[in-house]
């Protein structure tokens, strides 16, 4: 990748705009007004999920839209065909979030595959790992960014209290391309800790974007700590 496409995804933080099925924000106008507050708060580009919602965003916002669509719950489900990655990159993402683990895919492709496949169609490939060795095979297969987003969701590593910091260090360590840091950044200075580690960008998501876990989080700390 050469440092225009670098350019296509700027420093910054990066603001996940997605709904989880069967909650009343789970509508592409409602994600699309969410990706646009956020752009106006500072966000350098914007994560989003589902063909509808990526279509949207993309015509809401200037910035770079990450795209991704999800198809079943286990295993590799984060665009997780050649097919979904064509389907993104025609509904206007300007980066393709895939899977990028070592695990079987549902059709039977590589992540070889995806990444030609996205790149044909002119678009670059977010490789979402959960470690270092999803990292290397992600770079061996031609992904243009590689991002934390797997950490403790798949045997690889243990689930961290926050950002696995550890793993963002290795894959900063091992890259040659931007690397993208995503899961459990709940604060600021979470964020700017992965920032002084060498992460070219940051994703932030649940802590701004999903009123539910925000409005839970205060109900039980208050249930904890309330002296009634």
């Amino acid at each position: 990748m050469n440092e225009q496409d670098a350019s296509r995804l700027p420093h910054g933080l990066v603001v996940s705009c997605q709904a989880y099925p069967g909650e009343p924000m789970q509508v592409a106008s409602i994600m699309s007004a969410i990706a646009q507050a956020a752009v106006l708060g500072g966000a350098v580009g914007i994560r989003a999920q589902g063909l509808a919602d990526i279509h949207a965003v993309r015509e809401a916002v200037s910035v770079p839209v990450i795209g991704l669509v999800k198809v079943g719950k286990e295993g590799v489900f984060i665009t997780p065909t050649v097919a979904a990655c064509v389907d993104v990159a025609a509904a206007g993402a300007d980066i393709v979030a895939l899977d990028g683990t070592t695990r079987p895919r549902p059709d039977g492709s590589s992540v070889r595959d995806c990444v030609e496949a996205i790149h044909q169609h002119g678009r670059l490939v977010l490789a979402d790992c959960g470690s270092a060795e999803d990292a290397e095979h992600s770079l061996a297969a031609g992904a243009d960014f590689v991002a934390t987003t797997l950490a403790g969701h798949t045997p690889a590593r243990p689930k961290t209290n926050g950002p696995d910091f550890e793993l963002l260090e290795m894959l900063i360590a091992l890259a040659d391309v931007p690397v993208i840091a995503e899961g459990g950044v709940r604060t600021p200075a979470e964020a700017v800790r992965c920032l002084e580690l060498g992460a070219h960008a940051v994703v932030v998501g649940t802590a701004i974007t999903h009123p539910t876990s925000i409005t839970r989080s205060f109900v039980q700390e208050m249930a904890r700590k309330s002296p009634r």
